[in-house]
């Protein structure tokens, strides 16, 4: 069924909501600030992003979400998981901050965990709310122009571009000028990222194929974005 008018009785809408933010904030908390290495052949060994390996998921679901839900649910989507973000920053700093009790050690090695930089926080929401709303512009657009057909270059075409500005944003910001990274380094994993999650996204297209024809057989809905207002800044659907 081609769709365009709202409905309130998808039946798996809350649960795809539910992983894309899941997996944000997982990925938030355990990838992002660390630079791992990957040998490759006569290149030696290649520096990338940890979090590289769980946040493009984020963006498959986006990539779900507008292809079967529309714009205006994913702009929903996009706004519970920014919020979701601030909230865990929020958290991280109050508990970080606590006093520890005396007899318990590990207050150094919880700091370095959890003890978000500000700027790191920064960086993140800011990439996160810019690339994810690039990315399901690009998608929605992208299904009117090619009529619905061939959905692996609109998964590819808007993760190319909503990676891309989430990269150019994300690195520059958080760790430009900061201990430890020098402007070379930041370029290569700034670039590094942006290829894998590209990569991710075209190893990822069969079952980007698998869940969206899936759910839109169950929701029976197929939704074209055909007078939808683009706008970033409402929840409402």
């Amino acid at each position: 069924m081609k769709a365009s008018g709202v409905r309130a009785d998808f039946r798996y809408y809350d649960l795809v909501m539910a992983a894309f933010v899941a997996i944000l904030l997982l990925s938030n908390v355990l990838g992002a600030g660390k630079v791992a290495t990957v040998p490759l052949p006569v290149i030696g060994d290649w520096p990338f992003g940890a979090g590289i390996l769980f946040f493009p998921l984020s963006y498959v679901i986006g990539d779900v979400l507008t292809e079967v839900y529309g714009y205006a649910r994913a702009r929903r989507v996009i706004w519970a998981g920014t919020a979701a973000v601030l909230f865990m920053a929020l958290m991280s700093w109050i508990v970080v901050a606590l006093p520890p009790a005396p007899d318990w050690g590990n207050q150094a090695a919880y700091e370095a965990v959890f003890g978000q930089v500000p700027r790191i926080v920064f960086a993140s929401v800011c990439a996160f709310w810019a690339g994810e709303f690039v990315n399901a512009y690009v998608m929605a657009r992208m299904k009117i122009w090619t009529g619905g057909r061939h959905l692996w270059s609109r998964t590819i075409g808007s993760t190319v571009v909503g990676q891309g500005v989430d990269s150019l944003i994300f690195y520059p910001l958080a760790f430009l000028g900061a201990p430890g990274w020098t402007p070379g380094l930041v370029g290569v994993v700034l670039f590094t990222q942006w290829a894998l999650k590209v990569g991710w996204e075209v190893l990822l297209t069969p079952v980007t194929y698998a869940v969206v024809g899936g759910l839109k057989r169950a929701e029976d809905v197929d939704v074209f974005d055909e007078g939808t207002d683009f706008t970033p800044f409402r929840t409402r659907v």
